[in-house]
């Protein structure tokens, strides 16, 4: 199947792109997300007209993003949990606790946003966390966890 990205996507392509995706992909998740549109003459046309107020769109979101970025880049979180003697937390910490974190703070931050390439945090220290604000913009959040 071949579509037309109305958006940057992730290891897929840039906005206008013409891209070939697998039919499930593009049927269940581009098209009713709303980012992209099958490529048909029809809707060639009508990207043609759209593509100005999407690219306006799109700069505004990374405007958006960068401001976000600065605001996390600026935040220290401090989550106390209880831990044994050896710094092993009885537990662990994942997305969604740095997320409820962050937003009781007043930055928003969405659970789905939070990667954590090795896996939840299992121990007490002081932890690097990467937020993925957009497609190119990721932030460093600054985590200390302590044990209570």
């Amino acid at each position: 199947m071949e579509v037309i990205l109305l958006k940057q996507i992730r290891k897929l392509g840039r906005l206008g792109s013409r891209v070939k995706v697998s039919g499930g992909f593009g049927r269940n998740f581009l098209i009713p997300q709303g980012h992209a549109l099958p490529a048909n003459e029809a809707n060639i046309a009508r990207f043609e007209t759209l593509k100005a107020e999407l690219e306006v769109k799109s700069l505004q979101e990374k405007q958006q993003a960068e401001a976000r970025k600065a605001e996390i880049e600026a935040l220290l979180i401090t989550l106390s949990v209880k831990a044994g003697d050896e710094g092993k937390l009885f537990g662990s910490v994942g997305t969604r606790d740095i997320a409820d974190a962050a937003s009781k703070i007043g930055c928003a931050v969405d659970k789905s946003e939070v990667r954590l390439p090795n896996g939840a945090i299992r121990n007490v220290g002081s932890y690097d966390v990467s937020i993925q604000l957009d497609s190119e913009i990721s932030a460093v959040l600054k985590l200390v966890v302590a044990g209570a």
